[in-house]
């Protein structure tokens, strides 16, 4: 549903309050960037804190100002997965972590991993393969059967019976109401894990790794990111925002605080709602 004129400009009006609110803050605090985050590494600590169970909330409960934020991690379980453990304890808000199967039996300490993921409250599992097309996208998707029988590999093994997944290397949707594909070459595999029960879930927005896969570019981009998709109407259901990122791009402290900021400012700004993507709208209805 598109935004009337009276809602954008009440949003414009928002926005340039924000704007001002954002200058204010850069005088009294700009000096303070490198003691914020000074402290936001000593806020994560290294022992993991003790999660409160966030319970699940009906669509009827948001105020209609609010959006809602669907934190998901890729890839995991990885280098970087007790970080990201660490951050959605120390904030208290829930994520989805899209596993793929052969990383949990890639050492021990992967599958230890697991077990931290699996008993965390604030983490729900979800499915992105088992071989991660052996990072060899193009390959991968020319055989639809073999798409879905490594999906079907990574449920069995991973125990993942809801069949919520993601595919490697595309940002495909395979929902009722939601048909998206990136690169039509994968089209028919993405048809064959929807007729299979697959509910296949993309991104609206990725926070991305520079060469050396780390997080590229400060939280205060990507929070301009999300507003902008808002007011622009450019989620794939409206007020309802996808994130993606991947656990082994928390391996350094500069993302570790980065996205521990990124969070921090989403819920400071008391505009957001988060959510597990098993909660994101019509995901649950049965597949036609």
């Amino acid at each position: 549903m598109r935004k009337t004129f009276a809602e954008k400009s009440r949003n414009k009006t928002f926005l340039g309050m924000l704007a001002v609110m954002s200058a204010t803050s850069i005088l009294f605090h700009g000096c303070s960037r490198k003691n914020d985050k000074k402290e936001s590494e000593k806020l994560i600590p290294k022992e993991h804190p003790v999660a409160k169970i966030i319970l699940k909330t009906d669509k009827e409960n948001i105020d209609s100002d609010k959006r809602v934020i669907y934190l998901t991690f890729d890839d995991g379980p990885n280098q970087g997965t007790e970080n990201l453990l660490r951050i959605l304890n120390k904030r208290n808000v829930c994520a989805t972590a899209f596993l793929v199967g052969k990383h949990v039996y890639g050492s021990k300490r992967q599958k230890d991993d697991l077990e931290l993921l699996r008993k965390d409250p604030l983490v729900e599992l979800a499915n992105h393969s088992f071989t991660h097309a052996h990072n060899k996208y193009t390959d991968f998707y020319k055989n639809p059967e073999a798409v879905v029988n490594d999906f079907n590999i990574a449920k069995d093994s991973l125990k993942l019976y809801d069949k919520i997944a993601r595919t490697p290397g595309r940002n495909i949707w395979r929902l009722n109401n939601i048909n998206v594909t990136d690169l039509k070459s994968s089209a028919e595999a993405a048809n064959k894990l929807k007729q299979a029960g697959y509910k296949v879930v993309g991104w609206d927005l990725e926070w991305k790794p520079t060469n050396k896969m780390v997080l590229k570019g400060k939280h205060e981009e990507m929070l301009k990111k999300v507003d902008s998709i808002f007011f622009n109407d450019l989620e794939k259901t409206s007020r309802h925002l996808v994130f993606l990122t991947h656990d082994q791009y928390l391996t350094d402290t500069d993302s570790v605080n980065e996205l521990d900021l990124f969070i921090e400012k989403l819920q400071k700004s008391n505009r957001f709602v988060f959510k597990r993507i098993s909660e994101y709208p019509k995901i649950n209805e049965v597949l036609n």
